[in-house]
């Protein structure tokens, strides 16, 4: 499901933030959420599912991790690169929920921007590579 954080807080991201006068759900982004809508199978399949579900969007996988003390309510987090309407790139995260039976879409937020710069560091040196 959408956070409902994301209508409500800018992304922190030098890649692209979500603004204030955007539509409240773009369509990018409710593109990758019916892309993983119907999710059931648990941590193993996150990284696989996230990274179709990216693709099939033209996003990026950029990484995952397991969400211990970073999110609550939930087991692992994925980061994501996926294009906006006016052709920039941004940074969303893909939460699976504790349970293992739903992943989420998130703009990342004060608690996760340390997040976004890393992945901005990350995809600086892929770029030099």
């Amino acid at each position: 499901m959408i956070s409902s954080e994301m209508r409500e807080r800018p992304q922190a991201s030098s890649l692209g933030g979500i603004e204030r006068g955007e539509p409240l759900l773009p369509l990018e982004l409710l593109e990758l959420e019916l892309s993983l809508e119907g999710y059931a199978d648990g941590e193993a399949g996150f990284c696989e599912a996230v990274r179709r579900a990216a693709a099939e969007t033209r996003g990026e996988f950029l990484f995952d991790l397991p969400a211990a003390g970073l999110v609550e309510d939930c087991r692992r987090i994925a980061v994501l690169r996926i294009p906006t309407s006016d052709k920039t790139m941004r940074v969303v995260l893909a939460l699976l929920d504790q349970n293992g039976t739903e992943i989420r879409m998130q703009a990342p937020d004060e608690d996760t921007e340390h997040l976004v710069r890393f992945a901005d560091a990350f995809i600086e040196v892929l770029e030099r590579i």
